[in-house]
């Protein structure tokens, strides 16, 4: 019974940090996001400037940090929690795909586009990767990886043909050579062959990829400070995707891969990932592809406002399996 009781305490201890680093977290986008909302105000960031800075953030500091969530040191048991995760992220993206794409089989506007994007990419690299280094450590970061190395592929090659519609399904070749891409491989190759560049570049190479997640919640105030945010917030557009972002598209993945002898920490890993809120690419892309970056705007704020709720919930699911 002693036993039973320490483990009920500890867990109870692990829950609640797992809602501080949440709310840690939100604070901090959203502060971010007061910086870009308040730039635009002033007009300090104009729409042109906010589209470059976009830009550059999609083709330049992405795919660095990209490529430097590589350099660690090989580890043959590492690898394998690694490759679950790459097929976990792989089967859970492609049955959302499949699933949404039925949901929304009759809707073909712009504002559909982006919110069946924000259901489907979440933003598992900056909510994830505080939460999972907090409940997991290093180990669990590591196969973080795994999954955020999944969001790339298919962000950068699904999302791409998804946003530029027609114009971009001739370009494959584009989408393929793009620099997130490239880094991907680049990075799998530096991994598995111990290959490490020198310190020096290393430590500028952290800097440009320190830089993604304050330029992209930037980029996403900016946008918000163009847009009329009470016809938005009323929208219940803005509700169904945080629906299907929060609840809808990790309760899925529990439900199926719950059953399959996958390790507690990777399932809990790739779990909490799926549960994260609307990825900031969506905004990105929206502003790059001109299509509704308000919408895409607004949905990023909601559903990042409303996962210090659910993600803790969803992880004391996971812990149950």
């Amino acid at each position: 019974m002693t036993i039973h009781l320490n483990e009920i305490s500890e867990r109870d201890e692990s829950l609640m940090s797992l809602s501080l680093i949440c709310v840690k977290q939100i604070l901090i986008m959203f502060i971010l996001v007061a910086l870009g909302f308040l730039c635009g105000k002033i007009k300090l960031i104009d729409k042109d400037t906010n589209s470059k800075l976009s830009g550059f953030v999609l083709e330049v500091v992405n795919p660095v940090l990209i490529f430097m969530s590589y350099q660690q040191d090989y580890d043959p048991e590492l690898l394998k929690g690694l490759g679950l995760a790459l097929l976990l992220g792989f089967a859970s993206y492609g049955i959302m795909i499949a699933v949404l794409s039925l949901i929304y089989r009759n809707k073909h506007s712009d504002e559909a586009l982006v919110e069946q994007f924000a259901a489907i990419y979440s933003n598992c690299a900056f909510m994830g990767i505080p939460l999972i280094n907090g409940l997991f450590g290093a180990e669990g970061v590591f196969y973080l990886t795994g999954y955020v190395t999944v969001f790339n592929v298919m962000v950068w090659s699904h999302g791409v043909i998804f946003f530029g519609g027609g114009k971009t399904q001739t370009s494959l070749k584009k989408v393929i050579t793009s620099p997130a891409i490239i880094s991907v491989a680049v990075g799998l190759i530096f991994f598995l062959s111990g290959i490490k560049i020198p310190e020096i570049i290393a430590s500028a190479a952290d800097y440009v990829g320190g830089m993604n997640t304050p330029l992209a919640m930037i980029c996403a105030g900016v946008t918000i400070a163009g847009t009329d945010i009470k016809s938005h917030i009323r929208n219940l557009v803005v509700y169904r995707a945080a629906f299907f972002r929060l609840i809808f598209c990790p309760l899925v993945f529990w439900a199926i891969f719950r059953w399959f002898p996958i390790p507690d920490m990777v399932f809990m890993v790739v779990m909490a990932a799926a549960g994260c809120p609307a990825a900031a690419t969506g905004t990105m892309f929206a502003i790059r592809y001109k299509k509704c970056p308000e919408m895409a705007a607004v949905i990023f704020a909601v559903t990042t406002l409303m996962s210090a709720v659910t993600l803790p919930l969803l992880v004391t699911l996971g812990a149950s399996v």
